[in-house]
């Protein structure tokens, strides 16, 4: 969890200047998810509806403006994370205490959580149900209260170039550090991934993205290299996969539940195709493929990361066939075989 455009034509002197204070400033029923809410909207001002950069001290001090509404409204609910000696971020969805987050932050079901406030509280919390393949997790604080939370926001309706802003504790929760605040601009959002050039570090895991209406419309998930690899969960797929979340569901499965099924398994740690597990009984394991080969294309469309097999796999459904290419100690093989359904969906 620990580690590290359409981006921002900000004028970026300027841009620190005017954000830097604040980049470092200081009930829901368990059947049915948080619904959206036709709650009051913030005004948006100009600068923020557009696609152009801003041009002007005028645009820059609108978009600061902006911003602080936004974080009154986000900065109470965004919160993080320890279990065991791991850290990382979430944020809190209902005034009981559910808490989303990325589904490697969460864990197994069932385990011991500590969720800390902004302002250092800590209360004790158990992990749910997670999704280890679109990597959403879920927490609920099992201390009496009514806490501060946010609104879930609808991911399907996000474009690019639409502004957003991360929240999360970079690192881990700090003593007399608030939640950390970046802004960016939605670069690609499909049904399983959103990327945003909102610069994201370790222990940001798990930490909400927002629209400019203080809505959470992702999770963070992959933190990457270059700020355009970083990778948010869509805030749909927990919606939409509710009741096995609060139920303690662990599955590994894509947003559609039609979609074929592959049966093998990556690493939490980044968004690469090599394989570290082939699930028995599969379509994968069937076909010969092994633990330790790379995947590197499907049906000729080439593949450098995991969420592009996904996103991929998302159209395709079970019983539809493909050719899968992969290397195999550095030599090219290709298997074809048919998507089927895995046991537990």
């Amino acid at each position: 969890m620990k580690g590290s455009s359409f981006r921002s034509r900000l004028v970026p002197g300027l841009l620190a200047a005017l954000l830097g204070v604040m980049l470092f400033a200081g009930s829901s029923q368990a059947a049915a998810p948080p619904r959206i809410e036709p709650k009051v909207l913030l005004t948006l001002p100009i600068v923020l509806d557009k696609d152009a950069a801003p041009g002007s001290v005028e645009d820059l001090k609108a978009i600061q403006d902006h911003v602080k509404k936004v974080l009154k409204k986000t900065m109470p609910a965004t919160v993080g994370i320890r279990i065991g000696p791991s850290a990382g971020s979430g944020v809190i969805i209902s005034a009981d205490g559910y808490v989303l987050t990325a589904g490697h932050v969460s864990g197994d079901p069932n385990r011991d959580c500590t969720v800390i406030l902004p302002d250092g509280k800590e209360l004790k919390a158990k992990s749910l149900g997670c999704n280890t393949l679109i990597d959403s997790g879920l927490i609920k604080i099992v201390e009496k209260g009514n806490w501060n939370y946010v609104e879930m926001g609808d991911s399907s309706k996000l474009r690019r170039g639409q502004w957003c802003i991360s929240i999360g504790h970079p690192g881990g929760f700090k003593t007399g550090r608030s939640p950390v605040v970046r802004l960016g601009r939605v670069l690609l959002s499909s049904k399983v991934v959103i990327q945003a050039d909102c610069t994201l570090v370790g222990g940001d895991s798990g930490g909400p993205l927002f629209d400019m209406d203080g809505k959470v419309i992702g999770i963070h998930s992959r933190i990457g290299g270059p700020i355009t690899a970083n990778m948010s969960v869509p805030v749909n797929t927990f919606r939409d996969t509710w009741d096995r979340l609060v139920k303690g569901d662990k599955w590994a499965s894509l947003r559609n539940p039609k979609a074929g099924y592959v049966g093998v398994g990556f690493s939490t740690e980044n968004d690469n195709l090599a394989i570290t597990e082939v699930f028995g009984k599969s379509p994968a394991e069937g076909a010969g493929i092994k633990v330790g080969d790379v995947i590197v294309g499907i049906d000729g469309k080439k593949l450098g990361k995991r969420s592009e097999l996904a996103a991929y796999l998302e159209g395709k459904k079970i019983g539809d066939e493909i050719n899968l290419e992969v290397h195999r100690d550095k030599a090219p093989m290709t298997f074809k075989f048919k998507l089927g359904k895995p046991s537990d969906d």
